[in-house]
Parts: structure tokens; sequence; C-alpha cells
């Protein structure tokens, strides 16, 4: 298998334009959309121009079924989300969430960085784990949320002097440990949703439900596949390799996949003999890195939307769905499918549309697009510096 073929196809500058430009076309419709959009503010100064009608008589403000009437010194008013917007109070306690996101955004990568230095025993110093993570992530920014960076990341590992098999195996840990979290995680939050008595609007349709549940299956079932060869049955590795081999369309990498199957049958077995402390920081340090990459989300919203715990733990569970799609998305780092999904999930929690798509484009800008000028500066400097000799 040609390593630098594959990784010249992984990072083609046309796979970063790409990215961008859905990206910012799907925001440039958000917020066009969201700019004029009108609703329903509370005045306390008279200076109103409407009175509100409580046509279901719930003492809930409902613009889709409730009357306002004009009325000069009325309670209420129209309001663009432009002119709530520029009302924003950009305040000490805004820049300290926004300064808690940023954190959350290197704490993930810390933890990643840890966390592959662990699984390679650490033959990665901290600079090579660093531009493992940084190449790895840029990888995964470049392809489509359904396959992710994994597909190139054992040749990422491999560029960095650890055999191919040993790599393989590696990046099977990795996912298998990421699938193990969101496996675990999704019980714990729907628990913590049920004690508290919190009841999530897209869980109450069937189709939603079922499509939820149907993936979380799909999750688990990956989890239990890579847990099969990591410890009950490193073997399989070879024989899947081994069956690749003899399809003709593989002929001509032949050899290579069967020493790939070698390799990591052998670097499963040696995994499979860790020791339970080994795992349980694996474990750690995964569950550290994506706790992290939910706090962003939570501390974006807070900064512009207080909420209380109740909320938190609320938005905190509709990210579940929000990664899930984009883990299903066809396009490079799930680009236009995650701003989109993020308006329509995150909305609800008291701001406009626009305020929420202005949050979205924060969250991207600071989880997706970083990794696309961060590795494509990196990538020339870590080709020459991992140059095989």
């Amino acid at each position: 298998m040609n390593e630098n073929s594959t990784i010249n196809k992984s990072f083609s500058r046309w796979k970063i334009w790409l990215g961008i430009l859905i990206g910012l076309s799907v925001v440039t419709s958000l917020m066009l959309n969201a700019w004029n959009e009108v609703h329903v503010v509370h005045v306390s100064d008279h200076s109103g121009t409407h009175q509100w009608i409580d046509v279901n008589h719930d003492g809930k403000i409902q613009t889709s079924t409730d009357r306002f009437i004009p009325e000069k010194g009325g309670a209420y008013r129209y309001e663009y989300a432009y002119e709530s917007f520029n009302r924003l109070n950009w305040s000490l306690s805004t820049f300290t969430w926004l300064l808690l996101a940023l954190c959350a955004v290197l704490a993930r990568d810390f933890f990643y960085i840890l966390r592959i230095r662990l699984l390679t025993h650490h033959q990665l110093n901290w600079k090579s784990g660093l531009y493992t993570i940084m190449i790895w992530e840029f990888a995964s920014a470049l392809a489509p949320g359904v396959i992710s960076g994994s597909a190139v990341a054992m040749f990422i590992l491999n560029r960095e002097k650890i055999p191919l098999g040993r790599a393989t195996a590696i990046v099977f840990c990795t996912a298998f440990l990421d699938n193990l979290f969101y496996v675990v995680l999704v019980p714990i939050v729907l628990a913590s949703l049920y004690y508290l008595g919190i009841t999530i609007d897209f869980f109450s349709s069937t189709t939603v439900l079922t499509v939820f549940w149907i993936a979380y299956a799909v999750f688990t079932g990956v989890a239990v596949f890579f847990f099969l060869i990591l410890f009950v049955q490193p073997y399989i590795g070879r024989a899947v390799f081994q069956f690749l081999s003899n399809l003709r369309v593989f002929n001509r990498w032949k050899h290579q996949l069967v020493q790939i199957g070698e390799d990591s049958t052998n670097a499963s077995l040696a995994l499979k003999k860790e020791t339970k402390w080994f795992w349980i920081r694996a474990f750690g340090y995964t569950c550290f890195s994506w706790l992290s990459r939910y706090v962003v989300i939570n501390a974006l919203i807070q900064a512009f939307i207080p909420l209380n715990i109740f909320g938190h733990v609320s938005l905190f569970s509709k990210q579940l769905v929000l990664w899930l799609i984009m883990r299903v998305s066809p396009t490079p780092g799930g680009s236009g499918f995650a701003e989109y999904a993020f308006t329509e999930l995150m909305g609800g929690y008291g701001g406009s549309l626009l305020l929420i798509t202005f949050i979205a484009i924060l969250w991207r800008m600071l989880t997706y697009f970083p990794y696309l000028f961060i590795g494509a500066f990196l990538l020339p400097k870590w080709l020459v510096r991992t140059q095989k000799r």
C-alpha cells in the first residue's frame, strides 16, 4: 500500500477549499435567513407598540397562535433579530465563558496527545504527539464524517516510525475507546434527564427516536467488534487482512496486507496484556477529551444565554444527536451539516435564530476551521520531519 499516495490524496488542497466553501455557504444562508427574523419582546417603559391577547389562556406567549394587536404604549413590541443582536451585553462574564470554551478546545487536544503517547508507550515525544494529533485532526476535517480521519491515521503513525501493523492496532484502539465513551455516556445522560424530569422535544418524535437508537446500536456494535479484535480474538484482525489480500482488487498489495495482518495481531496481543491501570488511563483520557469537546458548546451558549443546571443538562443531551449527525455526514468534517444541525438543535434557549447562528459560527471557528489552517501550515514541515531515510 502506497503511504505517500494515501497521504497526498487525503490532504488534497481542493478538499480544504471544499470544506471551507460548504461551511461558509451554509453559514451565509443561515445568517441571511436569521437577519430579518422578527420576534416579540416585552417592554416596561410604555414604549411598546402592541398588546398581547392570550388566545390559549395558558399564560405563555405563543407567537404562532396568540394575537398581538396594535396599541401605542403597549407592553410588547416587534423587534428584528439584528436589533436584539446589537444590544448584546459583552460583559466580563461573556468573555470568561468564551475563554473557557477556548480552554476546552485546548484541553481536548491535550488529552488526545496524552492518549496517543500512552498507546504508543511514549515512543512519541510531546512534539511528535502534537504533530500527530494536529495532522490527524486535519485529516478528520477533510474527510467525510462517516469516514473520519481514522482512515489515514495509521499512515500518520507509520510516518512517525511506528510499524504499520502496530499503528493499525492503535487506531482500532482509539476507535474502540471513542465508541465506548459514547455507548457509556448515552444511558448516563438519559438517566439524568429522567431523574431531573427534563423532556427533550426531538425525543418525543418516534422517527427521531428510532433513528437515534438504531445509530446507538451501530455504535455499540462497532465498540463490541473492536473489543473482540483487541481483547478476545486478536486473530480476527489477521483473518480480515488475509481475506482482503485474496481479493483481486487488492492483488497489488497482497504481501503488505498479509504483513499488516500479522503485525496488527501481534500488536493486539501485546495490548491485551496491558494492565488495568493502563486501560483506566486510556479511557480516562478519552473521557476528558470528549467531555472537553462537549463543554465547548455549553460554554459558548452560556456566554450569551444564561442557563441553569437543567438547561445545561438539556443542552448536553442535544449534543448526543449533534455529534451523531456529524459522524454520518458525507461532507468534509461535517461542514454544512454541523452548522445547520447546530441551529436546529440549539434553539429554544431564549436566543434569537441570529444569535444561535452567531454562536454556531463561533463554535466552528474554534473547533473546525483552526485545524484546516494549522494542518495546512504544519503538513509540509511534518512531511519533511518524518521523511524516511
